[in-house]
């Protein structure tokens, strides 16, 4: 008798969308090749007369390919992007930023081959346009900062684009565990430090990202470090801090560009902080402008904002009568804000006095006396 197999049935799997796989390889190999080309940040150890028992750290991040922190970010949110299926061979890439994300994403935009549109207040630093721009980017403005959401969204929605969203995935996109992310490497770098284990790390918050991978990372190493996040004038997040309110809004925008928000960003999670400090804007640029002095070359005013956190928290140890080391963050170069915050005109008109908040910063980093118009618990 002879044996005829049955025909087998048609497969009903679909067919396999080679290309845009084969170009999401292609563009991880090109993103994780970048990563691998950067070397870490390095880890300053400035000296300040004044500051007795207390050893000061600064994770300088202005290094990086693209000038600043944001870089890490502007990498993290393209591969959650490509991982997760919203990013393809032809998608323009669209992000709401006060500058350092869109410069940073632009970079990665250019990399790929991707349209990039960055939507931004008018009144962001023209450096950081000019680098966007540099970049292949384009720049899109609206009025005031809460108008960026809206836009943004709008236009990926026109172009058929992925709005990358930063203040929504900062926190998510990041492998807060480890991955050679900032937390793991500060860590890793202080091992061999007379204080290795920091009794603060400082951090000012723009979308939260980093606040929340260094809390998540503190927690998960089981470590006796606590965080300190650095709020601005016109700022939500403090207020939801103090409150508990994620509902809280603020009328303008902050002055401090890359740092506070009208609104509290999905990525700020105030659940990791330990404690948070308001400062008031003339301090921060004045900080700022102190740092660089010390430093010899210019930083941005969000590291002025983290330069001051650091002071305070310096302050109260030495009150206390306690030694140990503290971490704060350098954000990103002075070079793109020299006819904003470094020119004196600009501030005139600003209405902005630093006068007294240089000369007082100076005189506690090299005496370790406090006499700033405020104190070590910044403004109430």
């Amino acid at each position: 008798m002879t044996l005829h197999r049955q025909p087998r049935p048609a497969t009903s799997l679909p067919a396999p969308d080679c290309a845009n796989r084969a170009w999401a390889r292609r563009s991880i190999a090109l993103l994780q090749g970048d990563a691998r080309r950067s070397a870490d940040t390095h880890l300053v150890k400035p000296v300040f007369s004044g500051l007795r028992g207390i050893d000061v750290y600064l994770k300088d991040e202005s290094t990086h390919p693209t000038g600043s922190l944001k870089h890490r970010l502007a990498r993290s949110l393209v591969l959650y992007g490509i991982c997760n299926g919203f990013i393809g061979p032809e998608t323009t890439l669209v992000e709401a930023s006060s500058g350092s994300t869109a410069v940073s994403e632009a970079y990665f935009a250019r990399l790929l081959g991707l349209p990039f549109v960055a939507v931004m207040t008018r009144g962001t630093s023209r450096q950081k346009v000019a680098e966007i721009e540099r970049f292949g980017g384009r720049c899109h403005f609206v009025d005031r900062a809460c108008e960026v959401y809206d836009a943004a969204e709008a236009i990926a929605a026109q172009t058929g684009g992925h709005y990358l969203d930063q203040f929504t995935y900062a926190e998510r996109a990041t492998d807060w565990r480890g991955n050679n992310n900032i937390a793991e490497s500060i860590f890793t770098q202080m091992e061999q430090e007379l204080h290795p284990v920091p009794d603060w790390v400082v951090m000012s918050a723009g979308t939260g990202g980093t606040s929340a991978t260094l809390g998540r990372y503190i927690r998960y190493r089981n470590l006796e470090t606590q965080l300190c996040v650095v709020d601005v004038e016109n700022s939500a997040f403090y207020d939801c801090y103090q409150t508990g309110d994620r509902c809280v809004t603020k009328p303008t925008g902050s002055r401090i560009e890359g740092i506070g928000r009208p609104r509290v960003e999905p990525s700020f999670l105030p659940t990791v902080v330990d404690h948070m400090i308001r400062l008031p804007d003339a301090a921060s640029i004045a900080a700022a402008r102190v740092l660089s002095d010390m430093i010899f070359r210019r930083v941005g005013p969000s590291t002025g904002t983290n330069f001051l956190g650091l002071c305070c928290i310096a302050a109260d140890m030495m009150q206390s009568g306690r030694s140990g080391s503290l971490v704060s963050i350098i954000c990103d170069s002075g070079a793109r804000y020299s006819d904003t915050y470094y020119d004196d005109t600009w501030l005139e008109a600003q209405g902005i006095d630093i006068a007294p908040h240089v000369a007082a910063l100076h005189e506690f980093v090299e005496t370790g006396e406090w006499r700033l118009p405020f104190g070590s618990q910044g403004l109430v």
